[in-house]
């Protein structure tokens, strides 16, 4: 990605000053620790602007150090300068290297914190018999920190959004072919993946899934050849990738004439959707808006067929904190993004999927995703 091309000139620079700070005092707050590792690279990125594929980041008082092999130590010591971060490159070239690197900057520490999450048994144990330190599980520091979005990382989500808007739009006008030429579920994702590329975006977010027909009622479904029919639901998610940062977006299109549920199973998403997305706004929890929309689903008799929570948090991550879902109590915080995403999926019928993403604000909030999605009934041209 070209960061001085003009469709991010505009786009405000990811600043991490004091990020490294805040989290080390939030893990020796909590859990006692003097130091603390961190191993995936999604938190490495959030904490010091470090874009690599792999690297180990000790966090100390006042000298935290980004361990990297000799592919990256330029680019992580130019990241690291943009970003704004305090921390020192250390090269070492070998995983043996890197433990051992690690070990003699963890001397004098106590207690070091790590997430258990990220690392594997056989890496840990690894490391806890090269450094003479206990260590103590502190999972979802950062990741909790992680949840609400500064300015700068919702420009680059609101940029993938607008150009998944703008590639959906275009694609539409294929589906309106649909019934007269022979254009698969891979046709769609194909054009669609093109398409955002050319409106801005780096790349799609995660596995572009279009599915038509009887594999419309899976939601995970990996588009085939299966070719669109007019009488069948058509499902997108789709979602555009701007600077790491993830847009997530589903609009289920109606092909020609359609059984009478099908198109009511359209209508009752639909609203059970909206009234899901009036729901978000700060301190309400994703289990009460996951609960909005089930509800709804419920009333109307197809609560087996929504078989998924409501949403998720976007960011980094396609999927992390906040959850909205049955089992997420946590209150919602201006500055979150999250998707609103309730599905039908009855066989022998057809599925739905409406979802937008969402930004929560200090009252209430706004949608980054913009696709139409009250009338998706699409009529079939007429062939000439």
């Amino acid at each position: 990605m070209d960061l001085n091309s003009p469709q991010f000139s505009s786009l405000p620079p990811l600043l991490v000053t004091d990020r490294l700070q805040r989290v080390l005092e939030i893990a020796q707050d909590s859990y006692g620790v003097n130091a603390l590792v961190v191993l995936s690279m999604d938190n490495i990125r959030w904490l010091t602007g470090f874009t690599g594929s792999t690297a180990l980041l000790l966090i100390k008082d006042n000298d935290s150090i980004l361990i990297v092999d000799g592919r990256y130590t330029q680019q992580a010591i130019d990241q690291i300068h943009m970003s704004g971060a305090s921390a020192r490159v250390v090269e070492a070239r070998t995983q043996s290297l890197q433990i051992g690197q690690l070990s003699r900057e963890l001397e004098g520490s106590n207690i070091c914190g790590f997430d258990s999450s990220d690392v594997t048994v056989l890496n840990f144990e690894m490391i806890v018999a090269q450094i003479p330190c206990a260590f103590v599980a502190v999972n979802g520091v950062v990741q909790q920190l992680r949840r609400v979005k500064t300015d700068a990382e919702i420009a680059r989500m609101q940029l993938a959004s607008r150009a998944t808007d703008m590639a959906l739009a275009e694609v539409q006008l294929m589906l309106e072919d649909a019934s007269s030429f022979e254009i698969s579920e891979r046709d769609v994702r194909d054009e669609l993946e093109y398409k955002m590329r050319r409106f801005g975006a780096d790349g799609p977010s995660y596995e572009t899934i279009v599915a038509t027909g009887v594999n419309s009622v899976k939601p995970h479904h990996r588009p085939t050849g299966t070719i669109i029919r007019e009488g069948d639901s058509v499902v997108i998610d789709v979602g555009g990738l701007v600077d790491g940062y993830h847009s997530d977006m589903t609009r289920t299109f109606l092909i020609g004439e359609v059984s009478s549920e099908l198109a009511a199973i359209h209508d009752l998403v639909l609203y059970a959707q909206r009234e899901g997305v009036l729901a978000v706004r700060p301190g309400v929890s994703g289990a009460s808006i996951d609960e909005v929309c089930r509800s709804i689903i419920k009333q109307a008799g197809y609560g087996p067929d929504f078989v998924h929570g409501t949403g998720h948090g976007v960011g980094l991550q396609i999927h992390e904190m906040p959850w909205v879902r049955t089992d997420f109590i946590e209150p919602l915080q201006c500055g979150e993004v999250v998707t609103v995403e309730p599905g039908v999926y009855r066989v022998g019928v057809g599925g739905v999927r409406i979802e937008d993403l969402i930004l929560v604000t200090a009252t209430s909030s706004r949608t980054l995703t913009l696709s139409q999605k009250e009338s998706l009934c699409l009529p079939s041209r007429p062939t000439i």
